[in-house]
């Protein structure tokens, strides 16, 4: 590089005016700063064609307040706010770097210079402007931008951390705010997924919630449509922060649900598992929120199967989820269910597996006596009601009083079929119940004298349920109960297995019954295919008929 006299360049009074207009943020020293920025970018302009002719070294010897002066503009937003001296104040730094430092005071120029390019960069975010900037610094624009975004995280998440677990230095509630609608538009990011989980779990002193509810919204919706993925801790914190959330993703699964073609159980309990739901019950607050919801959509679906459905498999899973970590201090599986008959709960949730036949009986009987006891003395609606919700998310044990029912000689068939006829038909209006009753013990007595013959064939079911399909004066909640004894008649008695395809066929002439049956089906192959149950010819024969439907 050639070398040349250097002109005179009086940077002192600059520097002068600089430091002043760094001493206050009044708006006439803004004012003053507007009114001499394009003077400021001539000056800026002689600075920058001088030191193109000169080495890094030669121009911090002869300009020794060179470095103070464009150190400080470079920290003035007013100044690098304007975009032609911004140019300039780069083309000035890149000048002063040295391509190959030859000693300490070279070396410390060129990292203060990569300190003042990236404010430049992370105060205008216009870095793909500036290649020089880019060379300089000797990376990409791109790896650049990933590397800052990184560090402000992880600063901020620091910062929430610290805050967290140190109160004498709590980050204020309105800044943690700030964050939280900084982060709405960039959420989707991968990068962002820390801080946004150290959002989440932020729990300051504050009486209310720091968290701005369009945050939360957001994240919610980004959650429910895949676009992130957040740990389940952070999950639990969103639902328990904002109630909508906890209610859109309850819904979500339950349409999901409702629109699967297929009747596999495992297929909808893996769904179920998916969603964190049955997990996230396991906080009591959760639970109960979830149990609202179930009460609201099996109102207004007036029972219908399908919700009564979704609604034990759910149950299912939350008791396995519950049961799966006991090392976790929780309150006792009772207590999640709201019903005043604490007896009634524990006799509900008593597990089936490893008992005897006789002592299944006596269960069911204990049951029953405490339903109708409940029934009796309570008969207000609402109070009948509870004991029905609580009878279908744990209806375990009414799929065992159909099996006990048909494949024992039980003195309690009335018993039996009293506790089938209240699942089925709850409200016993006009004493709706009581038909049902005698109806359903009519269809039982035929299985029955079924049973006691030397053979079956399809013609035998083809006439018991002629009056199905001859009639309508049956109540939709009669021939539910009904179906329920045929199938488990089928299923359960081996005599039946060689007619068995052409009896489900007959019986599912119509989409609902269809439907029916195969929940029947799905209920006795969840029940039956586990670890230690020698039931393999049921469930072949089931795995077949869900086949076939």
């Amino acid at each position: 590089m050639t070398s040349i006299p250097v002109p005179e360049v009086h940077i002192e009074p600059w520097l002068n005016k600089v430091v002043e207009w760094g001493s206050t943020t009044s708006l006439e020293m803004q004012k003053d700063v507007c009114l001499h920025l394009t003077e400021l970018h001539g000056f800026l302009l002689k600075i920058s064609e001088t030191l193109q002719h000169m080495e890094p070294s030669t121009a911090i010897e002869k300009l020794p307040m060179l470095g103070q002066f464009l150190g400080r503009l470079c920290w003035n937003p007013f100044v690098i706010g304007h975009e032609d001296t911004r140019q300039m104040l780069i083309c000035c730094l890149c000048c002063l770097t040295s391509s190959e430092p030859q000693n300490a005071i070279e070396k410390k120029a060129n990292s203060w210079i990569k300190g003042l390019f990236c404010h430049l960069l992370s105060s205008s975010g216009k870095g793909e402007e500036d290649p020089h900037i880019f060379a300089q610094l000797g990376c990409t624009a791109t790896d650049y931008y990933d590397k800052l975004l990184e560090n402000v995280i992880s600063s901020l998440i620091k910062q929430l951390r610290q805050s967290h677990q140190d109160n004498r230095t709590p980050i204020l509630a309105e800044q943690v705010r700030s964050i939280s609608i900084a982060c709405i538009p960039i959420l989707t990011l991968p990068e962002v997924v820390p801080l946004l989980e150290a959002l989440l779990l932020y729990h300051g002193t504050e009486p209310y919630e720091v968290l701005d509810s369009q945050f939360l919204c957001a994240v919610s919706d980004a959650v429910q449509r895949k676009k992130i993925a957040l740990s389940e801790s952070a999950v639990l914190s969103l639902w328990l922060r904002h109630l909508p959330s906890l209610e859109k993703a309850a819904l979500d699964l339950f349409q999901r649900l409702i629109a699967l073609q297929s009747k596999s159980f495992t297929e909808m309990e893996q769904i179920i598992k998916d969603s964190y739901l049955p997990a996230a019950a396991c906080h009591l607050c959760i639970f109960r929120v979830t149990e609202d919801f179930f009460r609201s959509a099996i109102l207004e679906s007036e029972g219908n199967h399908k919700i009564i459905t979704i609604i034990r498999l759910f149950t299912n899973c939350f008791i396995h989820e519950y049961y799966k970590d006991n090392t976790k201090a929780r309150l006792p599986l009772r207590a999640y269910f709201s019903h005043k008959n604490t007896p009634l709960v524990l006799a509900l949730l008593r597990k089936v597996e490893g008992l005897l036949s006789s002592t299944c009986i006596q269960h069911l009987q204990t049951i029953v006596k405490m339903l109708k006891h409940e029934e009796s003395n309570e008969r207000s609606h609402e109070n009948v009601f509870q004991s029905w919700f609580l009878l279908i998310r744990l209806g375990g044990w009414v799929d065992i009083a159909a099996e006990q029912l048909l494949t024992s000689d039980p003195e309690i068939s009335d018993d039996l079929l009293w506790l089938l006829a209240f699942y089925y038909n709850p409200c016993n209006e006009s004493q709706s119940r009581g038909r049902t009753m005698i109806e359903a013990k009519a269809v039982y007595e035929c299985l029955m004298s079924l049973r006691r013959s030397s053979s079956i064939c399809s013609m035998s079911f083809h006439k018991l349920f002629a009056d199905e399909t001859k009639s309508n004066t049956w109540h939709p909640c009669t021939l539910q109960l009904i179906r329920h004894l045929c199938v488990t008649f089928i299923v359960f008695y081996p005599e039946c297995h060689t007619v068995a395809k052409d009896c489900i066929s007959h019986m599912t002439q119509t989409q609902e019954a269809a439907s029916e049956v195969s929940d029947v089906l799905a209920r006795t192959l969840s029940r039956l295919d586990i670890p230690g149950m020698e039931s393999q010819k049921i469930i072949t024969i089931v795995h077949e008929l869900l086949q076939d439907l």
